[in-house]
């Protein structure tokens, strides 16, 4: 179903990337249901098939792909280009990726190569292998980051680090490709509940363990309270996948696309403080999260 405001979706291919769960998952199955050809990147061959299994429409399918093994995605870009037959791919939503979250002295330069090749350098290698294709459709690129790429929390610097790298290469990548036809737009994600939440509280703890005890000990009761109150946050956030996904499709079907899709009050909320405040009183708003409390530093002395 289209209007005047928006493009037709048959005979139209979109790749998405981290299609094995999450908003990947979510966004490839919406898209499929409104018309879309959805080819949906996955690591493992059984998460593609489990995709496909669950597309009613059948207009799912899957490619393998890794963002962070040069050659994965070479075969990849091949393999879409057969696929589409006629040489154009009209979208390519950059969703892939994974989320650090631990106290910035505590992250080791081999954790925060990890969370900037995944997140960074691996998104715009993809974006590279699949420009050509993009181009011939005068196609849409969309980057999936979040609300941390406006807003850098305590214990999420890893993260933020990397979303405000991909929020400056959208902005770059949209005023270099704006000439060639192809548009791009940015879908930023507040709060919201997914598989990543259980993975980012292990790779934490895992952080904190892995740093001299004297280091963890400045930050343990601080940080374990704020992956708790992180994590039922999420739980309870209102913002839903589906939303996500319906930013998405407008994204790639709107005659006129917006350049940032910002989905959740709570990511709109910092967007908003963070361009009227001064930085000092947004420190002082996150300020909490890192003071610890009287039982923290009784629960130190006993431990000692």
């Amino acid at each position: 179903m289209f209007t005047a405001k928006t493009l037709p979706t048959a005979g139209r291919t979109v790749l998405i990337t981290g299609a094995s769960t999450g908003l990947g998952r979510e966004t490839a199955l919406h898209l499929a249901e409104r018309g879309f050809r959805v080819l949906g990147a996955v690591r493992k061959t059984e998460d593609g098939d489990r995709l496909v299994a669950d597309c009613p429409s059948g207009r799912a399918e899957y490619v393998v792909l890794d963002v962070t093994d040069e050659a994965s995605i070479a075969a990849a870009a091949r393999e879409v280009a057969g696929k589409v037959g006629d040489g154009r791919l009209w979208g390519l939503v950059n969703n892939a990726g994974i989320c650090i979250s631990a106290p910035l002295e505590v992250v080791s330069a081999d954790l925060l190569r990890r969370q900037l090749e995944v997140n960074v350098v691996g998104q715009l290698a993809v974006t590279q292998a699949f420009l050509p294709l993009l181009r011939a459709a005068r196609g849409r690129l969309v980057n999936v980051t979040s609300g941390l790429g406006t807003v850098a929390i305590p214990y999420l610097g890893p993260y933020s680090a990397a979303q405000f790298a991909k929020e400056g290469m959208s902005d770059a990548l949209r005023r270099e490709l704006a000439p060639m036809g192809v548009s791009v737009s940015v879908v930023s994600p507040g709060a919201i509940w997914t598989p990543i939440w259980a993975k980012i509280a292990q790779d934490g703890q895992d952080a904190l363990s892995a740093a001299p005890a004297a280091v963890a000990d400045l930050y343990r009761a601080t940080f374990l309270r704020f992956l708790h109150f992180n994590e039922q946050s999420a739980k309870a956030s209102k913002t839903k996948p589906a939303e996500v996904a319906a930013a998405i499709q407008n994204a790639l079907t709107s005659v006129k696309p917006k350049t940032r899709y910002r989905i959740g009050t709570d990511v709109r909320r910092g967007a908003f403080l963070a361009r009227v405040l001064p930085d000092t009183k947004v420190d002082s708003m996150f300020r909490q999260i890192v003071t610890p409390l009287p039982t923290d530093q009784e629960a130190h002395r006993v431990g000692s």
